[in-house]
């Protein structure tokens, strides 16, 4: 793979043969070339289980303690008292039924994530093909599904973000901006590395960290000490 100029001078700073603390990977990670754009800095995080079973899962929220430094909206499917809680919340879109041939047919996904009170599901169900691969469909696992709307829009919008396996047993996600500084990026780092150790399924054996990298949106990656 062809790699640009900024990257070869970020790749300078990184010894890939040893594992990072994580001040100073975040540090080095200051100090590499700026882009045009506010980086995202993103955590991949490598288990020792198997994502097959469904005993061996790794998923769940955690609210970062400074955000991710995006705006995340919020799409609510609820009705009544519970869509004006929605609205009074500062949920970005609230509706029900009417939302469904717009999602369908216009092929609308001006939101990033959606909330739904449970006697929505059956409406939201009727989206599964379409949501589903694009990871939208809510979930109680994940605070998504709930009568406490305004509990999770105010969560969604101050920080949370959801962890779990990929196919290949692996967490990607980002927790913060370039911007943010060593400091704010560890202490978010810290917050979602104590979430995922909490979250040991009983059935895992052996090692359950396996490695852990950290990288910018378009930079060299960096690994890590494990915790």
């Amino acid at each position: 793979m062809k790699r640009g100029k900024l990257y070869k001078e970020a790749a300078k700073l990184v010894d890939s043969a040893k594992t990072y603390d994580v001040k100073e990977a975040l540090e080095t990670l200051e100090k590499m070339p700026k882009r045009k754009f506010d980086e995202t800095v993103e955590l991949h995080v490598r288990l020792g289980v198997d994502s097959k079973h469904a005993d061996q899962q790794v998923r769940g929220t955690v609210v970062l303690p400074h955000g991710t430094g995006k705006s995340l909206r919020v799409l609510v499917f609820a009705k009544g008292d519970k869509a004006k809680e929605a609205e009074a919340a500062g949920a970005d879109f609230v509706g029900a039924e009417e939302l469904v041939p717009k999602i369908e047919k216009e092929n609308w996904f001006e939101y990033d994530v959606i909330v739904a009170t449970p006697d929505m599901m059956g409406v939201i169900g009727r989206l599964g093909k379409v949501l589903g691969p694009k990871g939208l469909m809510p979930n109680p696992k994940s605070g998504t599904v709930t009568m406490d709307v305004t509990k999770a829009v105010e969560e969604i919008k101050s920080g949370k973000v959801e962890y779990r396996l990929d196919k290949t047993n692996i967490i990607h996600l980002g927790f913060g901006k370039l911007s943010f500084g060593a400091q704010k990026l560890e202490e978010n780092y810290n917050t979602i590395m104590d979430a995922i150790i909490k979250a040991k399924p009983s059935a895992a054996k052996g090692q359950y960290i396996k490695s852990i990298a950290v990288t910018t949106t378009m930079g060299p990656s960096m690994y890590l000490n494990q915790k």
